[in-house]
């Protein structure tokens, strides 16, 4: 089944805690910490499987969760690292923040991956908080979380022509005629519900690639029928091959027809409406398509649009429309379909941490304490520790933060609120750590 968008969750793992340990030894009475960091968290990695061709097999499960990193342990042993948790996806893939909407990374090549959320670094241990003169710290620090944020991934299929038009005009018996694509046929409108790709090939032993997009309807741009889904994959081709019924069979207005079509590409995305096209007006093997032939060519002659006369199912002009087609590729340069859309090249972080001025509030008569990295700090030590807290306020000291709140009026037994943390202010637990 192809399936070309899916919204799914993602966790990188937590960092192990740190450890508090002291060495113990015989004839060693007095051994110092020894105890390890823990590891790191690991990382939520998308990357491109040059074999998949759809995203179906993300649709299956909503969540992903990376490995936690492990705790430390005495003898200054580190905990181990998380795995690192690597989604597959095809080729041309975009992803986006699924809350702001926020392009993260448009994957279009084989060896392209993302970290789309980060591992929580590993907790020290209570080795690296002694100093000389606190040579027993019973404080060590938590993992930190891991980062989580739900993602949009969307497929946009990657081919040099997109091959577009009416239901029933004849798009699928084309692909499957210049190309190995074998799409299902049938003559009723909305046969096609999925985009095909083809490799053509030509005699001087050129090829490009060419995509069957399923027919559109007028309010496609707004989504009627399925136009959004479809019209995304028009987004990367940088020609359309467009195909026009001109049998008096279809009942349909060929001129009409091709307006329609160019209006809600144009209403879709003006860069779409303005990709250039080549005009193919299809079912010539018909009696009575000559006329409307004719019409449409004089129509397409003032804007200097080129129609070419074809029968997909014979096979009558083909080879010239290809050619056609082939050589206004040439004149035209490889550019990314959207300027927006980063590359990400093999491995880039999407989130950095970047910390604010402190700032100190009064609410309901709490001291709130915001801004830089010191929520992050707060939550990785365990408070009821009175080495903790003394670690705490020696931070908050040599972040001017202590003189601030002697400045706002803090006393001792005042309740100062650091994140989701509060504890009890006291002048007393000065650590000159």
């Amino acid at each position: 089944m192809f399936i070309d968008s899916v919204r799914i969750t993602v966790k990188a793992g937590r960092g192990g805690d740190g450890a508090i340990s002291f060495h113990r030894e015989k004839y060693v009475p007095r051994g110092g910490p020894d105890g390890g960091d823990g590891g790191k968290g690991g990382d939520v990695v998308v990357a491109v499987d040059p074999q998949m061709s759809t995203l179906a097999a993300l649709a299956r499960r909503r969540r992903y969760v990376a490995e936690n990193g492990t705790p430390g342990a005495g003898n200054r042993r580190f905990g181990r690292d998380g795995e690192d948790l690597v989604i597959k996806v095809p080729k041309g893939t975009v992803i986006r923040n699924a809350a702001t909407g926020e392009l993260i990374a448009d994957l279009q090549n084989e060896d392209d991956s993302v970290v789309v959320a980060r591992g929580g670094v590993g907790g020290k241990g209570n080795a690296r908080f002694a100093t000389p003169t606190r040579q027993t710290p019973r404080i060590a620090e938590k993992g930190e979380p891991g980062e989580q944020l739900e993602i949009e991934l969307e497929l946009k299929l990657i081919s040099d022509v997109g091959i577009v038009g009416f239901p029933n005009a004849g798009k699928s018996t084309l692909i499957s005629r210049v190309s190995a694509a074998k799409p299902k046929i049938a003559d009723y409108p909305f046969t096609t519900l999925e985009p095909n790709l083809g490799v053509v090939s030509l005699d001087n032993g050129e090829s490009f690639v060419l995509a069957d997009i399923p027919g559109l309807i007028e309010g496609a741009h707004k989504g009627a029928g399925l136009g959004h889904t479809f019209l995304r994959h028009i987004e990367r081709t940088r020609l359309l091959i467009h195909l026009v019924d001109v049998s008096p069979t279809s009942f349909r207005d060929p001129i009409e027809d091709y307006e329609k079509i160019n209006e809600e590409l144009r209403l879709y995305s003006p860069a779409l409406g303005s990709k250039p096209q080549v005009v193919a007006a299809n079912k010539m093997d018909i009696p009575g398509s000559e006329e409307a032939f004719e019409r449409l060519r004089n129509h397409l002659a003032d804007s200097g649009v080129e129609c070419y006369p074809i029968s997909a199912v014979t096979g009558q002009g083909v080879r010239t429309l290809l050619y056609a087609a082939f050589n206004k590729l040439k004149q035209l340069p490889r550019e990314d379909a959207e300027e927006s859309f980063v590359k990400p090249g093999h491995i880039e972080v999407v989130h950095g941490r970047t910390y604010d001025e402190i700032a100190i509030r009064r609410e309901d008569g709490i001291f709130v304490v915001e801004g830089g990295d010191l929520e992050r700090r707060v939550a990785l030590v365990d408070l009821h520790n009175l080495d903790a807290l003394r670690y705490v306020h020696a931070i908050l000291r040599k972040r001017g933060v202590i003189d601030e709140l002697r400045a706002a009026g803090v006393k001792d037994g005042d309740t100062v609120r650091i994140g989701d943390t509060e504890f009890v202010y006291s002048d007393e637990a000065e650590w000159q750590g």
